[in-house]
């Protein structure tokens, strides 16, 4: 039997975060979908403690099993560990 998540890509956050990863322009993470894709394809880092748990926190936003708050706190901490906080 096929298990359907229901996700929702759509979660917003209530402020934004901004990073700048690599040599690139400051960048604009409105909620958790574009989080984890920043995390999962263009981290500096996936070695530190704060990437997993920020990785963990979004899906769970996603897939609305959890705070996006929580989230974006958890993105703000990876983001300040990788040195990527704009």
């Amino acid at each position: 039997m096929d298990r359907v998540i229901d996700v929702n890509f759509k979660v917003k956050w209530q402020s934004p975060v901004f990073v700048r990863i690599g040599n690139g322009m400051r960048e604009r993470i409105g909620g958790p979908d574009a989080a984890l894709a920043a995390l999962l394809h263009r981290w500096p880092s996936s070695s530190r403690s704060e990437y997993a748990l920020a990785k963990r926190r979004c899906v769970d936003a996603v897939a609305r099993h959890g705070n996006p708050e929580l989230a974006r706190s958890a993105f703000v901490e990876a983001a300040v560990s990788a040195k990527v906080l704009a």
